[in-house]
């Protein structure tokens, strides 16, 4: 089984000059680049592995590529992370000797896929900087939340993988689940955020069952599975 990729060994170095360069304390630019100082501090040490995401945000925040924060390039803007950068997820085939439960996780994990496909292809159309990081903040946060779950559900896992204590991150993901969802209503209703421009008018999407079935042919009857799995679940009885 192959290792994740890891942000490497000249990350936390350059991260470090680069703040120090500006002045900056680590409380400011970690509430700057919106995480913790501690976590910020165990970045800049090398003791803790960021995410992809951070990577980007923190080349936005520096204003350098994000090949200069990895130690690539020796060109502060010599260029941008690119999606042949990101490892593509896989996954074993179902034989016919799979188990029942190993079927259905198959087919909710194509429901899930194929509908944040449709999502994710949407949000590229609309072409709002603002809604596209509210929405992907929203969803990550989701499966953080259930990874969390799993992973500390045997005692012997290390929680030393998480910067939030055990005790506090499941209040906290449900309020920034709050936060980006209604973060992304407001754009998408067309009101502007402080750092984010509103969605156009002329921006949003004209959609309905016939509509997705045309234009995703292949996903469409993953996304409406979905949705009536979910109304299923969240109908009130009739009396």
């Amino acid at each position: 089984m192959s290792k994740p990729n890891k942000v490497n060994k000249d990350f936390p170095r350059i991260i470090t000059l680069l703040r120090e360069e500006r002045g900056l304390s680590q409380k400011q630019a970690a509430d700057d680049l919106g995480i913790s100082q501690p976590l910020l501090s165990h970045y800049e040490k090398g003791i803790r592995e960021c995410g992809l995401d951070f990577v980007v945000r923190t080349a936005d925040y520096y204003d350098v590529s994000c090949d200069y924060l990895l130690g690539r390039s020796a060109n502060r803007k010599s260029g941008q992370i690119v999606i042949s950068d990101i490892p593509e997820a896989t996954s074993t085939p179902l034989s016919p000797a799979s188990s029942k439960i190993e079927m259905i996780n198959a087919l909710n994990k194509k429901l899930i896929v194929n509908s944040l496909t449709i999502i994710f292809d949407i949000l590229d159309k609309i072409g709002n900087k603002g809604l596209s990081t509210e929405v992907s903040a929203c969803i990550s946060s989701t499966v953080y939340l259930i990874f969390r779950i799993l992973y500390s559900s045997n005692p012997k896992n290390s929680q030393n993988m998480f910067s939030v204590s055990e005790h506090l991150y499941h209040s906290r993901v449900h309020a920034l689940h709050t936060i980006t969802e209604s973060n992304a209503q407001i754009l998408a209703n067309g009101l502007p955020l402080v750092e984010y421009r509103s969605v156009e008018r002329t921006a949003r999407p004209e959609l309905s069952p016939e509509i997705i079935e045309e234009q995703y042919p292949a996903l469409s009857s993953s996304l409406f599975n979905l949705i009536q799995n979910t109304e299923d679940r969240i109908s009130v009885s009739k009396v």
